[in-house]
Parts: structure tokens; C-alpha cells; sequence
């Protein structure tokens, strides 16, 4: 059974204004290559949603994407053969409690 994919609409918003600033900034041909990237990584964690490490609680993984600084925090949800991405952020950004990451339940409460 193939693994389904969805997005928090943070998550969304997330990747949506990393294209147009690449769009805006940088140049068309950039920003394809950007989405290019972007979707690679999440065909290759739904294909293989354990391969990359639990990094936060609960069951949060964290999938690096090639050529970009960026990184993409989601949830395999095995029961339900489902992936959930919480976040598509650029790599600088922390994971800090009181942040947006923080109310996706990003960041556990043991911190």
C-alpha cells in the first residue's frame, strides 16, 4: 500500500514563500529547480517515510533537501500508511518553543 501525503497549512505557506522568494529574488529557472528539489525529498520520504531518524517528539523526522538550504519536518504515521509535513523551513531557522513549529507540536515539552 503507497504511503499518502498531506500538508499542515503552515507547512504549505511555508513552501509557497520560498518559491516566490526565489521567484522574486533569484530567477525563474531557480525557483523550478527549488520545486524540483522540494518535491524529490517528499517522493523520496513517502517511499521511505523511516529511513531518516525520529529528531523531536512525537515522531517527528527531519529530511534534508539537496541543493537547498532547506529542511522538512514531517510525521509517518504508520497505522494510516500516512506522512504528514509539518514544516518546510529554511535550514537557519530553529525549531524554538513559542514559535509557529511549537503550536504544530514540532517541539516536545521535555525541553
Amino acid at each position: 500500500m503507497a504511503a499518502s501525503c498531506s500538508f499542515h497549512p503552515e507547512a504549505l505557506f511555508e513552501y509557497a514563500a520560498a518559491t516566490n522568494y526565489y521567484l522574486s529574488e533569484a530567477s525563474p529557472r531557480v525557483a523550478e529547480t527549488f520545486v524540483t528539489a522540494i518535491e524529490f525529498a517528499i517522493a523520496v520520504l513517502v517511499a521511505a517515510p523511516e529511513r531518516w531518524p525520529v529528531v523531536e517528539a512525537p515522531e517527528i523526522r527531519r529530511s534534508v533537501v539537496s541543493r537547498f538550504p532547506f529542511i522538512i519536518y514531517y510525521r509517518w504515521e504508520s497505522p494510516h500508511a500516512r506522512v504528514i509535513i509539518y514544516a518546510v523551513m529554511h535550514s537557519s531557522r530553529e525549531l524554538m518553543r513559542g514559535s509557529r513549529a511549537d503550536e504544530r507540536g514540532l517541539i516536545s515539552s521535555r525541553h
